[in-house]
């Protein structure tokens, strides 16, 4: 059985409002440190196994690396080593797993798959992205903005397709103060029990979350503009009425205009040019892409560090 005092990180409900705080705190000194060109070996010979069912640049990058800057090592395993599931069962391979490593991170095809792994595990699981949530994404996202304004307490406004990626920024966002904004096509929308599971608990006083089909209105006075694709892995069949239904809600210079005059862009990558955003807007003196999916990196070592040094205790 899972030991009890084992923290996992499978959705950020998971964590409350201080414990957030705290991981973000430690991911802007880790990053201060290593853009000043320290690497303090917080998590000596620690070893990070990653599961990864969908393929990844950022995620696999972003943890690799991360980890060997902390002083750790981590190993790849892909669907075809594990069978997650299939070769043997889940509680087999999660405890001999996790009787080897010290974290595991797991992109899965569906979320269920991390929850199960995680309930028979005794180190930490981290959730690298499933099909209902990607909480990895989100720190990277509230870091980037955090950098840009010098505070969470912005309006931000997501345009396109409620999905997992959104469904984390929601949750990030009502826990560090920010104000969300989601503009989609009906029926793409977030359902009425996706909502209350997004902010049940603990959230920042206050928290702002609206609805409004019109990207236009949507982003009046927007300082973060977010978009992701409009046809995900798995979602290929949906193509060509995904791009009907989705083309007004493009992110152009002429939406990015009708935010505030500092806007940033972001978008999680990677990104169909020419679909959910045009060339003039991610490659603009406005996006900030780039340092978001290098946040990844950032955001995953305070991440690791309060799970393995912090949050076991």
């Amino acid at each position: 059985m899972t030991q009890k005092n084992i923290r996992h990180f499978i959705d950020l409900t998971d964590v409350s409002n201080a414990e957030l705080n705290r991981i973000m705190e430690l991911a802007e000194q880790i990053k201060a440190d290593y853009i000043a060109g320290k690497r303090e070996d917080y998590l000596p010979k620690k070893v990070l196994g990653l599961i990864f069912e969908k393929m990844s640049l950022r995620t696999r990058v972003s943890f690799e690396t991360g980890m060997a800057h902390l002083g750790g090592s981590s190993m790849l395993l892909e669907e075809q080593h594990i069978g997650f599931g299939k070769r043997e069962p889940v509680a087999d391979i999660s405890r001999v797993l996790s009787s080897m490593v010290d974290v595991i991170a797991f992109r899965a095809k569906k979320h269920q798959s991390v929850v199960d792994l995680a309930r028979y595990s005794s180190c930490p699981v981290i959730n690298a992205l499933t099909d209902r949530s990607h909480p990895c994404q989100a720190l990277a996202d509230m870091l980037t903005i955090k950098e840009e304004f010098g505070t969470y307490a912005v309006k931000i406004v997501w345009v396109g397709d409620s999905n997992n990626v959104a469904a984390s920024l929601i949750e990030a966002a009502a826990k560090l103060g920010a104000e969300i904004v989601v503009s989609s096509p009906e029926g793409y929308t977030f359902s009425d029990e996706e909502i209350a599971r997004f902010t049940v608990g603990e959230t920042a006083p206050g928290f702002k979350l609206s609805f409004e089909s019109d990207p236009y209105e949507a982003v009046r006075d927007a300082r973060v503009l977010y978009t992701d694709v409009w046809v995900s892995m798995g979602q290929e069949a949906e193509e060509e009425t995904r791009k009907k239904v989705f083309a007004p809600y493009q992110v152009n210079g002429k939406l990015m205009a009708a935010a505030a005059p500092d806007a940033i862009f972001l978008h999680c990558l990677p990104a169909r040019r020419g679909l959910e955003v045009t060339e003039d807007v991610i490659d603009s003196p406005q996006s900030r892409i780039v340092e978001e999916a290098e946040n990844r990196m950032h955001a995953e070592k305070g991440l690791l560090v309060w799970l393995l040094n912090e949050a076991q205790r």
